[in-house]
């Protein structure tokens, strides 16, 4: 059964995401992209995939759940964290993407725009790792390996203005976040006037400025990036808002899977929150929500699955479960 995104502020029509090496994803149904943290000190996970054979046994697991984004981080961005350095970020990533990897041959592939088996992302604010990255394949030995496909950047180019030329010169996906600070004092947070039209201002202006240096709009999606520098009210503010960030035309990226809100909403610890963020994925696509990216993607998949086949139904009156956006 297939199962299309819902009608979204961009009315339903098909968006396209070109990623690493040109190759292009229509984007009208949900994508869940898992994540793999190669950190020691990851909020949720820390620790426990930082090893290249953990690491690559995760990418396998979530792989088999459905995830068709392998969203892959080695440094953490909880607020407060340690700023570890670019060669440090390096020395963690380096051996897993080299484990990971070789998962994206393709053996007697002629080159084509077609999209890989699955989306390789690497979360990085840091040029220099971006470039790094999205060269690792050329060094993988043997058949042809296809490229990371997207960097994941939660400051947008804000801690990084390097990153622009790097995306520029090799054309990723590029998921353009919003953290207008660095992750070691988010702690404070920052005051908005109003969240939404702070968000809207900076995506906008962020997709004119790297289209303008060479980045095709058709690479790039947006990530509001709730918790980072952003209070509880402010998150709320941001999912009441999706529909006009996807009026954009761009996809939307959007990582809330475990986090500060959900504890705040519920009551529940952070190992106690993937029922609380499958919920919420549901909720988030009817909003607009294109890729989610979650911890556990089994059950976040299920509840994308399950929305999506009862906005396809009706109930006994006629009327659909969920009414249309």
């Amino acid at each position: 059964m297939n199962f299309p995104r819902p009608a979204a502020a961009r009315g339903g029509k098909k968006t396209r995401l070109r990623l690493g090496g040109g190759r292009l994803l229509d984007v009208d149904a949900f994508f869940v992209a898992g994540i793999v943290n190669v950190t020691p000190d990851s909020f949720s996970d820390g620790g426990l995939y930082a090893h290249p054979d953990a690491a690559l046994g995760r990418v396998r697991e979530i792989l088999r759940q459905g995830a068709f984004f392998v969203d892959l981080g080695a440094e953490s961005t909880r607020p407060g964290c340690a700023d570890i350095g670019q060669a440090e970020e390096w020395r963690r990533l380096a051996p897993v993407l080299e484990a990971v990897l070789p998962l994206r041959r393709a053996d007697g592939e002629p080159e084509s725009p077609a999209p890989p088996s699955f989306c390789l992302c690497v979360d990085t604010f840091r040029a220099g790792t971006a470039a790094a990255a999205l060269r690792a394949h050329e060094n993988i030995p043997g058949a042809r390996v296809l490229p990371v496909d997207v960097i994941n950047d939660v400051s947008g180019g804000f801690l990084d203005p390097d990153m622009d030329e790097t995306l520029a010169e090799h054309k990723p996906g590029y998921v353009l976040g919003h953290c207008p600070v660095p992750p070691s004092r988010m702690s404070g947070r920052t005051r908005y006037a109003d969240v939404a039209d702070a968000l809207l201002a900076w995506f906008s202006a962020r997709l004119e400025t790297l289209v303008g240096k060479g980045l095709p709009e058709e690479c790039v999606c947006f990530d509001p990036c709730i918790g980072f520098a952003k209070s509880d009210a402010d998150a709320l503010r941001i999912i009441e808002a999706l529909p006009r960030f996807a009026a954009l035309g761009r996809p939307i990226y959007l990582g809330l899977s475990r986090k500060g809100l959900l504890g705040t909403l519920t009551g529940l610890p952070t190992e106690k929150r993937d029922a609380a963020t499958a919920a919420a994925c549901a909720l988030l696509a009817e909003a607009g929500v294109d890729i989610h990216r979650v911890h556990d993607v089994e059950s976040c998949l299920a509840a994308l699955r399950i929305a999506a086949a009862f906005r396809q139904t009706s109930r006994p009156d006629g009327r659909p479960w969920i009414s249309p956006s």
